[in-house]
């Protein structure tokens, strides 16, 4: 008969604890600049129409653009292109170091170079540049803010994204002890009716489509139209899983998990209710696992919120748009059972660099508790009805 210790392989029923050392700081300033290995976080090579429907679909996304064959054959573009957030399900990030430290995704810098076609063939390069601190936070004691970043280019080695994507680094004990202090109500008590009118608002959204929104029409203090998510549930975090979008590493089952956790113990933790190995991405649909993290319960997925962004963006913009680049901030956690609705502004409007008519928007994404829960900017070109050389 193994003994427990065999049989648990350093994996117990609580995530990994560790605190910042000199030892692990020196450990992680000395990868800076390395090149990460990605084939255990790779989801999608191919944009093909399924897993660019897929995609869609996961993040509750129908702009006929990215999901309707005959409808975008009729467009500038001649067939399906994906959501500009397409670059999460072919590669959403990776694990590197901070061994038993806690994280949670921090900020999104996305500078993007031209859209993605079917059949493209994706592939991404990820490198570690390094860290700041560690600081002292009132949310959950000392931090780290690390950067990775990820370059995703197609068949043809042209550059189609760059994501720079930070993540705070904390000591999951110090975030436990202080979790009293963020208690809130969950989940949220919402009524009957309150839910009927979120419903309502979520069916009236639809994309402005072929109709093109010129430059020239645009005017500073312009709004986007708000889009709405939620309530957030358990089947909006599966859906976003099965697109293809986040896990890091893939999600697995059975002996090719259990190899991967016996492998890295630190990357799971065994569920007292199930006996169950899980691992720590459940924090996004385990409420367990998202109370060892410090969290009150299951929460989205930093990512999957800047996928929300991105969709009120393009619902605006129409076909004829382009973000060419969106930064967001991750502000308190969207949990299951909230509700969040995405807009923005235009704050100004010129010629960029490149020649091209450009808004720039302040973005932002209210919860039902009056937070901005994803406060933002972007910058979008736009069509103009003639250009100044014809």
């Amino acid at each position: 008969m193994p003994s427990k210790e065999k049989v648990d392989a350093g994996i117990t029923s609580e995530l990994a604890r560790a605190s910042f050392t000199d030892e692990m700081l020196a450990e992680m300033n000395a990868l800076t600049g390395t090149e990460l290995r990605t084939a255990s976080s790779v989801n999608n090579e191919y944009a093909t129409r399924l897993a660019i429907l897929r995609f869609a679909e996961g993040i509750g996304d129908d702009n006929p653009l990215w999901t309707d064959e005959e409808y975008a054959e009729s467009t500038s573009y001649g067939g399906i292109i994906a959501p500009p957030s397409f670059i999460f399900c072919c590669l959403g990030s990776v694990q590197v170091g901070w061994r038993g430290l806690g994280g949670f995704h921090a900020e999104t810098n996305i500078t993007f170079h031209g859209p993605i076609r079917v059949g493209d063939k994706i592939t991404a390069r990820v490198f570690f540049d390094g860290f700041d601190g560690p600081t002292e936070s009132s949310f959950g004691g000392r931090r780290i803010k690390d950067y990775l970043r990820q370059e995703y280019r197609n068949q043809d080695d042209e550059l189609v994204a760059t994501f720079i994507c930070s993540r705070m680094r904390f000591e999951r004990g110090e975030m436990q002890e202080r979790n009293a202090s963020r208690a809130i109500e969950l989940p949220h008590p919402w009524t009957p009716e309150q839910l009927v009118a979120i419903e309502e608002d979520i069916l009236a959204e639809e994309p402005r489509g072929a109709e093109p929104r010129y430059w020239d029409d645009v005017q500073v203090g312009d709004e986007l139209d708000v889009i709405t998510k939620g309530p957030i549930g358990l089947t909006d975090e599966i859906a976003f899983v099965a697109a293809g979008a986040a896990p890091i590493p893939r999600l697995a089952a059975h002996s090719v998990a259990l190899r991967r956790y016996r492998k890295h113990p630190k990357w799971a933790y065994r569920d007292p209710n199930t006996f169950a190995l899980e691992p720590v991405y459940s924090v996004h649909y385990s409420d367990y696992a998202a109370r060892l993290q410090g969290a009150q319960m299951a929460y989205d997925v930093g990512i999957q919120r800047t996928c929300w962004g991105i969709h009120a963006i393009t619902n605006w913009m129409g076909d004829d748009g382009f973000v060419k680049s969106i930064h967001g901030q991750y502000r308190s956690h969207v949990y299951l059972s909230d509700v969040v609705r995405l807009g923005g502004r235009v704050i100004a409007k010129h010629i960029d660099d490149d020649g091209d008519a450009v808004v720039e928007l302040e973005t932002w994404a209210w919860n039902q508790r009056e937070q901005n829960v994803m406060p933002g900017s972007a910058v979008v070109r736009l069509p103009r009805k003639q250009r100044p050389d014809a």
